[in-house]
């Protein structure tokens, strides 16, 4: 059995970025998995201040991270699979994303550093999967991916990270449900790596 974290950072209730996750999900589950659903909009989540500095500095000095903020930082590192559905906003992703990684980037649970002052990523996850759609094309600007590759390998220690993508859906003359089902239609090839 794995655990498989879900994180949903779309805001639309048709979200077509939610449905290519959903379908990346179907793919890559078995039985036997257990699935975490997080929804970023429905979370109290904000920016990082003087207040949570200080009780993350406190934890780490005393080692103990039993206040419940920290709850996401370990369901996050303990999570054996993540998959991000992402929307593409201005060249990267909605906020929530965004205050969701400065939540979970507490040193002591999702990483630590050396005493040569380089961090050593603490994360369980084998694989990260980022899904996100855009209505044009995203081109070399894929700066939300590679934000979230770097902190999730580079920080946390996230072994590897695949981006799947549906772009061009709102360029005229496209058939939006055709591409998201060619999308869909090519992950069967994960099907058979699980």
């Amino acid at each position: 059995m794995r655990k498989i974290l879900f994180i949903d950072a779309t805001v639309r209730k048709g979200s077509r970025t939610r449905r290519l996750a959903e379908a990346l999900l179907n793919a890559v589950a078995k039985e036997d998995d257990k699935i975490t659903r997080i929804k970023l909009s429905d979370m109290d989540l904000s920016p990082i201040t003087e207040d949570v500095i200080d009780l993350r500095d406190k934890a780490l000095s005393v080692s103990n991270f039993s206040d419940p903020y920290f709850d996401t930082a370990r369901q996050f590192t303990e999570a054996e699979m993540i998959i991000i559905a992402a929307p593409y906003y201005d060249l990267s992703f909605p906020a929530s994303l965004k205050l969701y990684i400065e939540t979970i980037s507490v040193n002591g649970i999702a990483f630590t550093y050396g005493s040569d002052g380089i961090p050593t990523g603490l994360s369980e996850a084998e694989m990260l999967y980022y899904v996100t759609t855009a209505g044009g094309e995203i081109g070399p600007y894929n700066l939300g991916y590679d934000y979230v590759k770097t902190v999730t390998r580079g920080l946390f220690g996230v072994k590897d990270t695949q981006c799947l993508r549906a772009v061009g859906l709102d360029i005229m003359g496209a058939d939006p449900e055709e591409v998201l089902k060619n999308a869909i239609s090519g992950l069967e090839y994960l099907k058979a790596e699980q």
